[in-house]
């Protein structure tokens, strides 16, 4: 279920790419004449955000029937169709940059998602997004990263507790920042803290924390940091992963690997829309 706020988005970038309205394609006088437009794809990857095609159809005036010949988490190869729509040529037209955008986008997330849980698949470890992501757009991004094969980390700072560097130095230590956030926060939140230091990870041990975040730490370092905590919290790594090096964290024995990388540089996946001709 797409929510409200999406649709909203959605419509929001229709609206700044119409303008008041397509000038090209009013120009060439082809309003009542119906065409497929096929949707394809021009290098290998992931597909991701194919309903965004409907709700940008839909905002169009429902003219536009679609008819999907993958889904979302199939894998493409160059020169795929993924989906063709019929309708009015020119409604075809005035949707095609928006949707293309978000295609190309999401399923780029999803792409670059996929090769990294590949990676990994032989260890128990969940590889997660964070919130480093492109303003307006995590509730997309982050359901690409599913379709992936990825896991969410928290959605937004209502999620979970999570006490980083300068959360510690307002509190003035980990032991009071982690016992602040447990008189403050629901029970049903799990309380997560950030650390540089096997000091600062016993601290948050002793202090009660569910999980540990153990920042810019090398595998190395890891393996210690799994032997200091004894199983007694969840530990998550990140900072400097990526697909370089992501083995040796998996293989270091983290519980969870984090990568902001998944939504906040990735390279788009090539899509187009390919036009019947009109000719004839």
């Amino acid at each position: 279920m797409v929510p409200f706020y999406v649709r909203e988005q959605i419509r929001l970038a229709l609206e700044e790419d119409l303008g008041l309205g397509d000038v090209t394609t009013e120009a060439m006088g082809i309003k009542d004449t119906d065409t497929v437009g096929f949707i394809k794809v021009k290098e290998p990857g992931i597909i991701a955000g194919l309903f965004v095609l409907e709700e940008v159809y839909h905002l169009l005036g429902d003219k536009v029937h679609i008819e999907y010949l993958l889904k979302d988490g199939d894998e493409v190869a160059p020169g795929q169709v993924v989906a063709r729509l019929f309708g009015p040529a020119e409604i075809i037209l005035m949707g095609e940059r928006v949707s293309l955008n978000y295609l190309q986008f999401l399923s780029g997330i999803a792409t670059k998602t996929r090769k990294i849980v590949q990676l990994v698949k032989d260890y128990p470890v969940r590889v997660v997004d964070t919130r480093k992501t492109i303003p307006g757009l995590r509730w997309l991004s982050k359901y690409a990263v599913r379709v992936g094969g990825g896991a969410n980390h928290r959605f937004n700072l209502s999620d979970g507790v999570l006490i980083k560097d300068n959360h510690i130095k307002a509190a003035g230590s980990i032991k009071e920042a982690v016992a602040r956030a447990r008189w403050y926060a629901p029970h049903t939140l799990k309380i997560e803290v950030e650390v540089e230091s096997f000091e600062q990870l016993k601290e948050a041990i002793e202090a009660g924390a569910d999980i540990v975040m153990l920042d810019n730490m090398s595998p190395e370092k890891i393996i210690e940091a799994k032997l200091i905590s004894g199983g007694k919290v969840l530990l998550e790594a990140s900072g400097g992963i990526n697909e370089g090096n992501i083995i040796e964290y998996a293989r270091a024995g983290v519980d969870v690997i984090s990568l902001g990388a998944l939504t906040h540089s990735v390279k788009a996946l090539d899509i187009s829309l390919d036009l019947k001709s009109l000719k004839g």
